[in-house]
């Protein structure tokens, strides 16, 4: 059975030889594993049978995304952002964390619509896309797209990122009309961004990730009845251009996020993808039993606890519980909560993929 085979059975309730392996590292463990075991990255997950590889996609060919100050940069929307740089135990993280919000100072929707920099489908070239897919399809690994972390379908986070996080959920109280035009721009970019790369893919993408983040590890960042109005049309939306092209749908989102989980599957949301188990009500038993029918499920090893600082038979015990509650009938595919950071033990991440091969059987 090849990857692909086994990813797409998973997702549909089935069940393949084994569960299927996802692999999601920060580029400081990816580092830090090609340093102490002398191997490439395509090397080290080919070795450990990880059956999904995520393209790179489209290539920025738009405007120069220099910042006006030293030290700054701006990401397609125009947010100024600076490198923060983490000193870990076994090695360095860097993040390009926000600098300015450009619509901090927007008093009316009207100053949102004449922003000047609201990004365009046409500042990518979609043409490496095929290419991309068919490398990987030679292999016969699932081709999944995510995108970079600062360009990842969403609607929230862009938003956050625009206007400030308090004053953005300030307005989805007080200035609805403002939240909603910022909202709306970000949807009308990537509902023709998305086209663009499935019309570019031809059919070849077979797992399409947006990224959300919707969760706090204690609740919800929007209550329920927020997120119905302002991002439940765009989450589904953007869920009906990609399985109207007949790709799956994975959602990542950190947090807390077992209220809105009915919602995701009325969107038609095939994948549910963090299963953060230090999240408040996210215990993955709870959420197979109630949802496990109608959605399927990847990750659930924790990169809080368990990988960094879990001993060998810690790691093991996580996932051969995970294997027998999320594995049970199919709709599972393993992976770790988020990405494995630079302070997790190469130990401790070889430790896991064996544990992923001894365990996933069925």
């Amino acid at each position: 059975m090849t990857s692909r085979e086994r990813v797409l059975l998973a997702i549909n309730h089935e069940i393949p030889d084994r569960i299927p392996v996802d692999f999601w590292a920060s580029p400081g463990c990816l580092r830090r594993i090609e340093s102490e075991l002398g191997v490439s990255y395509q090397d080290f997950v080919d070795g450990h049978g990880v059956d999904l590889r995520y393209i790179a996609g489209p290539e920025y060919i738009g405007p120069p995304l220099a910042g006006e100050r030293p030290g700054e940069s701006v990401d397609i929307w125009g947010v100024s952002r600076k490198v923060v740089e983490i000193r870990l135990a076994g090695g360095v993280e860097q993040y390009n964390e926000v600098a300015r919000s450009p619509l901090a100072e927007a008093t009316t929707a009207d100053d949102v619509l004449t922003y000047r920099h609201w990004p365009s489908p046409d500042w990518f070239d979609y043409s490496v896309i095929e290419p991309q897919c068919d490398e990987v399809l030679r292999s016969g690994r699932a081709v999944a797209f995510m995108g970079d972390r600062l360009n990842r379908v969403a609607q929230l986070k862009p938003a956050l990122y625009l206007r400030g996080d308090e004053s953005f959920l300030i307005d989805m109280v007080v200035s609805p009309e403002l939240a909603r035009a910022i909202i709306g721009k970000i949807r009308e970019f990537y509902l023709g961004y998305l086209e663009r790369i499935l019309d570019a893919s031809r059919g070849k993408i077979d797992v399409l990730v947006s990224g959300d983040d919707f969760g706090t590890q204690q609740g919800l960042l929007v209550s329920t009845a927020m997120w119905d109005a302002y991002l439940k049309d765009g989450f589904a939306a953007y869920v009906a251009l990609v399985k109207s092209r007949g790709v799956k749908t994975m959602h990542h989102t950190c947090g807390s996020v077992a209220a809105l989980i009915p919602r995701l599957i009325e969107c038609g949301l095939d994948v549910l993808q963090s299963l953060q188990p230090e999240a408040r009500g996210m215990s993955i038993g709870g959420l197979k039993s109630a949802f496990g029918s109608q959605l399927a499920f990847q990750g659930g090893v924790s990169i809080q606890r368990t990988m960094p600082f879990g001993a060998r038979e810690e790691i093991r015990a996580e996932v051969k519980n995970l294997a027998e509650v999320a594995g049970a009938g199919g709709g599972y595919i393993f992976g770790t909560a988020h990405n494995i950071q630079a302070d997790t033990p190469v130990e401790s991440v070889q430790t896991l993929m064996q544990a992923y091969c001894e365990f996933g059987r069925y």
